[in-house]
């Protein structure tokens, strides 16, 4: 019985091989021979003398196929060849034959997977025998698939100098777990790109970027291997400028009721010209969270029967070229169901709709429906200020009627001049006591509202009597 030699000694493999040929011919050891006919005994002559190591090719994962090159030789023709498949450690040593693998093919077992392979060669003439070892293998894996990316993913971020760019895989086939690592890449316009050292997640713009466009190599490996995917380029990268800023949280304009029309302005914003504006109407609960209104982003609104109820509310998003801010408005007064306002109504801020005096009429009258002083109480003879709100009857607000205020007795102040009453229905009047106001007590106050052009007595006016308080100084 022939005996079998084992060993890393390419030696060894060519003691293996002649004993192989003695035994049972050229066909027998998996010999390949050269064009020419076979090989005959030793003869006086040139030895085969490798001159490039045999190669390996397919993938080392368990169930595929291996196959090897013989590598270049020199020496006396015709030279024939033996294959001799080994597994090998994992680092590439302490290799060993593989029963029965002497073909030029090897089909990887899963006894291979964790380690590496390598194949011998032994090259044969008239003249001699000589081998040669390939390099191993990578490690074997296991069977499955390699990771395989299936979208190209796309930086985030804008491209400026101090801004971070953030990069998301993508998505890939293959077996799982699958882990990511990232290079990021500063690529000029001919499309050379280079490695940035350190830039191996997410990325600040540096200044030496500016005029580049950058990307991320995205890389995925599982057990079975790794594969790596260009990402998009940015924009190209600008130099450093300063982001929106807010100065003031806007208002929206405009009548909160079902039918009618708000409006929105930025405002006043700091920042890297030129600024655009995008909006975002939302529709809020007294109390819980507030939910954006789908197609409402424009700087106006048509207010909806669904709104009634909710108060609203804008998100005002500013950007450049240095980056993007997004501020809140201030929130609407509760949306009320439409109704037919008087001509010239308006909504004020805290949802009083404020109305002409123009606009008041007969039945309608005029109401002195809100009265304070400051000081209160009054001290010594300085001068004090009525605040004198007007409504109608159906509680809007009056614009633009003439109140007037006469202290009683009518000796106590001097004649005040008659206010006009501004959007919100106040007329301020400042009232000057005389040299007999007493020190205490209390100062009757008559207060008149009217309508322009009307009757004092029989047109659209109204009285009221009011008192305040006087103290010593």
């Amino acid at each position: 019985m022939m005996k079998r030699l084992t060993g890393n000694s390419p030696g060894a493999f060519a003691r293996r091989r002649l004993t192989l040929i003695a035994a049972g011919g050229l066909a027998a050891a998996g010999i390949v021979a050269a064009a020419g006919g076979a090989s005959t005994g030793p003869a006086a002559g040139n030895p085969p003398v490798n001159s490039s190591l045999p190669t390996t090719s397919g993938s080392a994962q368990q169930g595929q196929t291996l196959s090897a090159s013989t590598g270049a030789w020199t020496g006396d023709a015709p030279i024939s060849y033996s294959f001799a498949w080994q597994r090998c450690g994992s680092s590439g040593g302490s290799c060993t034959d593989i029963s029965a693998a002497m073909a030029q093919t090897y089909l990887v077992a899963s006894s291979d997977v964790g380690s590496t392979l390598r194949v011998v060669v032994t090259a044969s003439n008239t003249a001699g025998t000589s081998t040669a070892a390939s390099s191993p293998t990578g490690v074997v894996a296991p069977p499955g698939d390699k990771p395989a990316p299936t979208s190209q993913p796309t930086p985030q971020g804008t491209a400026q100098v101090g801004n971070t760019l953030t990069i998301s895989p993508g998505t890939w086939s293959g077996t799982t777990p699958i882990s990511f690592s990232y290079q990021w890449q500063r690529c000029a316009s001919n499309g050379t790109c280079t490695s940035i050292s350190g830039a191996t997640n997410s990325y600040t713009v540096a200044s030496a970027d500016v005029g580049y466009r950058l990307r991320a190599v995205v890389t995925g490996s599982n057990s079975i291997g790794s594969a790596s995917v260009d990402s998009n380029l940015t924009a190209t990268v600008v130099a450093a400028g300063s982001k929106p800023a807010a100065s003031s949280q806007p208002t929206p304009q405009g009548s909160a009721r079902a039918g009618q029309t708000l409006t929105i302005n930025p405002g006043s914003w700091s920042g890297t010209t030129p600024i655009t504006f995008t909006y975002q109407w939302q529709r809020c609960p007294s109390s819980g969270t507030c939910t954006s209104i789908p197609g409402a982003t424009r700087s106006s609104y048509a207010v909806a029967p669904g709104d009634v109820g909710y108060h609203l509310r804008v998100s005002i998003t500013g950007t450049n070229s240095a980056g993007s801010t997004t501020i809140i408005s201030n929130l609407t007064a509760t949306v009320l169901a439409a109704t037919t306002l008087p001509t010239g109504a308006i909504q004020l801020p805290g949802g009083k709709i404020s109305i002409p005096v123009t606009s008041v009429s007969l039945p309608d009258r005029l109401v002195i429906s809100s009265v304070s002083y400051s000081p209160n109480p009054v001290r010594g003879r300085t001068s004090f200020q009525g605040d004198f709100r007007v409504t109608d009857s159906k509680g809007y607000v009056v614009r633009g009627a003439l109140v007037y205020a006469l202290g009683i007795p009518y000796s106590w102040v001097g004649n005040t001049t008659e206010v006009t009453t501004g959007t919100d229905g106040y007329a301020y009047v400042t009232i000057n006591p005389t040299a007999k106001l007493p020190r205490k007590g209390a100062l009757m106050v008559f207060v008149r509202a009217r309508k322009p052009g009307g009757s004092l007595l029989a047109g659209v006016s109204t009285r009221r009597l009011t008192q305040v308080t006087l103290r010593p100084s």
